[in-house]
């Protein structure tokens, strides 16, 4: 099963290191990544900086454009003001279909803020054991992901 998961960082350039991680697990076979996403913002920056991590050109187009649109709707089109109102209505209906709701956009827009960062991955047929021992100790919280109950909670009890 294909997994999408957003861990925060309570450190800027923490999402960086878990992504490094992250991609020597799937270089060794533990994990097939689909693609990732960071965003980090450092204390003092106006906006969060963004960088997609481009699997394949193919896929990569077009899970650079869904990131694009995803982070987008959490920290730019805010900005705009109430006359964006529909066009944000009309996007998460959009992401709903990937499983995306509005609320899950309100959770991470309240907690990436400055100071931390996040990795967004999609991921398919991890080795949970071996990528839990390599993320163990990194700080990442689990904010978003399309597990069931039972799934997260195991991947919880491995990862911390």
């Amino acid at each position: 099963m294909t997994t999408f998961t957003v861990w925060k960082y309570d450190d800027a350039a923490r999402a960086d290191e878990a992504e490094g991680i992250l991609r020597q697990a799937g270089r060794e076979g533990l994990v097939e990544i689909h693609d990732t996403a960071v965003v980090s913002w450092p204390e003092g920056d106006a906006r969060p900086t963004t960088h997609h991590g481009h699997e394949d050109t193919k896929k990569g187009t077009g899970w650079g454009a869904l990131w694009g649109f995803v982070f987008g709707l959490l920290f730019f089109v805010p900005f705009i003001g109430a006359a964006a109102g529909a066009a944000i209505g009309g996007a998460s209906k959009a992401l709903n279909g990937l499983g995306i709701k509005e609320s899950d956009l309100d959770q991470l827009r309240a907690q990436i803020t400055q100071g931390t960062s996040a990795l967004f991955a999609v991921t398919e047929g991890a080795n949970l054991d071996r990528l839990g021992e390599r993320v163990h100790g990194l700080g990442g919280h689990l904010v978003l992901t399309n597990l069931t109950d039972a799934e997260k909670k195991n991947l919880l009890e491995v990862v911390d």
